[in-house]
């Protein structure tokens, strides 16, 4: 068992110049927690940085994309024994005071996952704090629909990569993903898992580099690959079953 009952992993392809901030912030507002990165085979410094940042660093030795990284994460903690896991992004966009919020509430028990959600509104979190284009608006909309009808309650936020869970959560998010939407699937996994899912309104930066998942081309596949995996995710994992 490890020493520190609260692991955070970040999945990391190439990000040498971003994670050393989300590393220190890390190691700010969450000293109690371990730290694993997820190097998906990066070809830059990536597994040198997180390194020397303290950081633990499980390594592919090819780039596997993030649906491996993120499954690889949530494996690692539960194997390794923690009794809570969070997982931030290493391109800066999720502020670590937010996760904090996150695993405070899974950790008081409040619920089994908490996931940070940029288009929720709560206190201090005003529903219209962010005016995406309006394309991304409605790819947005889209997405938010398709959540609606498919778990029966509003979820404003499906792809966020922010979020917080217990153990009975890392057994279900720590299986291989079948799907392009690894977050939507990891929510559609929980509610069948009966286990209790809570979206928190936070606030996230600009992305520090790369391009938005919605914006032009991207934003349409994005939207397609969700909708495809709320349609097919059953059929998905049976055909993926040995």
């Amino acid at each position: 068992m490890p020493e520190r009952d609260t692991v955070v992993f970040i999945p990391a392809w190439n990000e040498e110049q971003n994670l050393p901030a989300v590393l220190d912030a890390l190691a700010l507002e969450l000293p109690d927690a371990d730290v694993l990165v997820v190097d998906d085979g990066s070809t830059d410094g990536t597994a040198a940085v997180a390194g020397a940042h303290g950081a633990d660093v499980f390594s592919f030795g090819e780039n596997r994309g993030l649906r491996a990284g993120i499954a690889a994460g949530y494996r690692e903690a539960r194997e390794r024994g923690y009794a809570f896991c969070g997982r931030v992004d290493a391109d800066g966009q999720h502020p670590v005071h937010e996760l904090r919020r996150l695993l405070e509430l899974v950790q008081a028990g409040s619920c089994d996952v908490a996931v940070g959600s940029r288009f929720a509104e709560g206190h201090g979190y005003d529903a219209d704090r962010y005016e995406p284009s309006l394309a991304r608006r409605f790819g947005i909309g889209l997405l938010q629909k398709a959540m609606h009808v498919r778990l029966g309650r509003p979820f404003h936020d499906p792809t966020s990569g922010m979020a917080a869970v217990n153990a009975a959560a890392m057994s279900v998010m720590a299986q291989p993903y079948v799907s392009g939407a690894p977050e939507v699937e990891a929510l559609l996994r929980l509610e069948e898992a009966g286990l209790r899912v809570q979206e928190v309104a936070v606030h996230m930066r600009e992305r520090q580099g790369g391009e938005s998942k919605l914006q032009g081309s991207k934003a349409v596949k994005l939207v397609l690959t969700v909708i495809g995996t709320l349609l097919f995710f059953r059929w998905l994992r049976h055909r993926r079953r040995p």
